[in-house]
């Protein structure tokens, strides 16, 4: 955290030497949520791309074109939080990095659309400037990593560990971006740097006892993360809605979209916020690794959400060249994939699978079978997105009246407090 010299607040360079995990109030700090700012941009371009495709019936090329773009994301600012969890200096050149790192974010954004493009024509997938904007977020990485090597000895290994994963999977990416693979080929080894890209954060963890990061401040992270998907998708509806408004003027259709796209958000909001992660991360520091690689999917989801719902505004405006049933099913399906992951990781915080859970899913199940078989009968779209609000709603109920004593219980036997 920043020092003060006589009263004024300073940024001279301090040590590297690791945050205490025990750190009382550790909060997201003003940097930090600056450094959020440029995801919004990120997520907002992926998501508008994602709508586009999926509009026009290009499903090959929003699935592939979007889960590429959004691992990108999601992986750049994980690795970026992690990090400062566990050395955040303030000063001034941990600052300067960062704004290094968020040019790269921008960048990476401003190449979203061309992966799209290339997907479209079926050739290559063109991720240079994705991958320009990626890399130039690593190398900033790994000087912070060097730094934090050079400062904190007792980690040093852990650190270097973090180095050498990086720096092996920047020299995958930068080849791609000079050589002109297929699309099968850049399918394949983008899988293979992913692959390298996760296993280097479990293989560090595991020397010299760990990084230094802060549970409790690594659960306020994610969550502002999860907050930005949330806005991205309202943003991106009401965008879509006034479109449609300055050419047809309001009408019940696009009062329903707006009702059931906030309606939506704020259920998944309120999901969201029930998973116990601080406290459990805190108590077992081991469960971060599938914690954390599962939220990117959770937050994916989120963003999907939100381009589903900017679908169904095309539909509206009479230029989707999908089905109602298919416009429904862009917004179903990533809130299925949502309340999947979020029971998934629930169960897995609290080591076991409520039974209790299993009544929540098939009421679930019903609503969104409610809402699909809406849509087949040839009830508007609108109307059938209002039925699917209720699909959180279940668990929300759910769990403030039953779920949330069971949870209690189960957290109170392992010694995690709540």
């Amino acid at each position: 955290m920043p020092e003060h010299e006589n009263g004024i607040l300073h940024h001279h360079r301090r040590p590297m030497s690791g945050r205490d995990i025990n750190e009382v109030n550790r909060a997201t700090t003003p940097l930090e949520l600056l450094f959020d700012l440029t995801f919004v941009i990120a997520f907002g371009v992926a998501a508008s791309q994602f709508a586009h495709a999926v509009a026009e019936g290009h499903i090959t090329t929003a699935l592939v074109g979007f889960g590429f773009s959004a691992f990108a994301i999601c992986w750049a600012w994980i690795n970026f939080s992690w990090f400062a969890s566990a050395y955040d200096t303030d000063d001034r050149l941990f600052r300067v990095t960062t704004m290094v790192q968020m040019i790269g974010v921008l960048i990476l954004a401003l190449g979203i659309p061309d992966i799209f493009a290339s997907m479209d024509k079926g050739e290559h997938i063109d991720n240079r400037i994705v991958v320009l904007g990626y890399v130039i977020m690593r190398v900033a990485m790994v000087f912070q990593w060097l730094r934090a090597a050079r400062q904190d000895t007792a980690r040093r290994r852990a650190c270097l560990a973090y180095v050498k994963a990086i720096s092996f999977a920047q020299i995958g990416w930068v080849v791609m971006i000079f050589l002109d693979f297929s699309l099968g080929v850049t399918l394949a080894l983008s899988a293979a740097l992913i692959a390298i890209e996760m296993l280097g954060p479990f293989l560090a963890e595991s020397k010299d006892g760990g990084t230094p990061w802060h549970a409790h401040h690594i659960a306020e992270r994610y969550s502002c993360m999860a907050i930005i998907a949330l806005g991205e998708g309202i943003v991106g509806t009401v965008a879509a809605l006034s479109a449609v408004i300055d050419a047809q003027g309001w009408t019940l259709d696009v009062a329903l979209v707006g009702f059931a796209g906030t309606s939506l958000t704020f259920g998944l909001w309120w999901v969201f916020f029930m998973l116990p992660s601080a406290q459990v991360l805190h108590a077992r520091r081991y469960k971060s690794f599938v914690w954390g690689y599962g939220l990117m999917i959770t937050i994916s989801s989120i963003v999907a959400t939100g381009a589903g719902l900017h679908v169904a505004a095309y539909l509206i405006e009479g230029k989707a060249k999908i089905g109602p049933v298919a416009v429904l099913l862009s917004v179903v399906i990533p809130v299925v994939v949502f309340l999947a992951s979020i029971y998934a990781l629930y169960a897995y915080l609290a080591e076991g699978f409520d039974r209790f859970h299993l009544q929540l899913l098939l009421a679930t199940f019903l609503v969104i079978a409610a809402a699909i078989a809406a849509a087949a009968l040839g009830i508007s779209i609108p109307a059938c997105l209002v039925i699917l609000t209720l699909a959180p709603v279940v668990t929300i109920v759910g769990h403030e009246t039953v779920g949330r004593k069971h949870l209690a219980a189960i957290l109170s036997k392992e010694q995690v407090s709540v």
